[in-house]
């Protein structure tokens, strides 16, 4: 069934990161399902959208990313405020900080209050990352590391999809239980949370290491929106103000054949 044959499903905010248009593991197709399907009064795009790194190294930019742009800005010419707070790998972008074209909003980072009235910071989340901050060389060979990862991935998935397997994810394992990645990843959430504190803000959305999560630290609610690239995962603010993760189980009725067979989102 497609998606544009069923009913939509209306939502206050949308919140994605890490689309990674520009490389060849973004899930353009499931994204677009979802963007065809949901709709949203404000949609935050929270950094890493069009992955201009991997764009530097190979150009490749099928029809399917630009469609992906294309639908983005068409929910603007409906209604839809679009809050673009740029990350790492689009950080040229942020230079047109504080600027507005219609319905496009571009900014560093925002604050954005829930129907229940609770203020949260959004941002990439780069900024947590001390090799980011520290040097630019070293930030690049983890992206190369990851990259390695997920091009890896692919080739095993290529294989277990033929030997009737589900989609299995190794960057993500990785991170599940290489201890460095693991001291990373928990000291990034600690930090997010606690800036969130600092300000005295009710939480933090933010985006960057591709681990979908929504939950309390240090007394403020911690959420990350994930990825289109492993996970495929969208934090949601419903109508009533409260906020999910969701997952393409959550808006589609075909989404075993979507997501290959992904997990729910931790």
């Amino acid at each position: 069934m497609e998606n544009q044959k069923l009913p939509a499903i209306h939502v206050r905010s949308v919140f994605l990161s890490d689309v990674h248009l520009g490389a060849r593991e973004c899930r353009a197709q499931t994204l677009l399902d979802f963007l065809h399907r949901v709709h949203m009064d404000e949609l935050y795009l929270v950094g890493d959208i069009v992955d201009l790194w991997s764009l530097r190294r190979s150009f490749y930019w099928p029809q399917l990313h630009n469609n992906v742009l294309r639908t983005i800005l068409g929910k603007t010419k409906h209604g839809t405020r679009v809050i673009y707070v740029p990350g790492n790998h689009d950080e040229e972008l942020r230079d047109l900080a504080a600027m507005v074209f219609g319905n496009l909003e571009v900014h560093r980072e925002f604050i954005h209050t829930t129907a229940q009235g609770q203020r949260l910071l959004v941002m990439h989340g780069d900024e947590f990352d001390g090799s980011v901050k520290c040097s630019r060389w070293l930030a690049a060979l983890g992206s190369g590391a990851y990259d390695l990862s997920v091009s890896l991935n692919r080739a095993v998935n290529r294989v277990r999809h033929l030997m009737g397997y589900p989609y299995w994810s190794l960057a993500g394992y990785l991170k599940s239980r290489v201890g460095t990645a693991m001291r990373y990843v928990q000291r990034f959430e600690d930090a997010a949370a606690h800036l969130a504190a600092r300000r005295g803000l009710d939480g933090i959305i933010c985006g960057h290491i591709h681990r979908p999560l929504d939950t309390t630290l240090h007394g403020v609610r911690y959420c990350n929106t994930g990825d289109w690239v492993e996970n495929c995962t969208a934090l949601v603010e419903e109508r009533s103000g409260q906020l999910a993760l969701w997952q393409p189980a959550d808006w589609s009725p075909d989404a075993k054949a979507i997501a290959g067979g992904l997990q729910r989102a931790a």
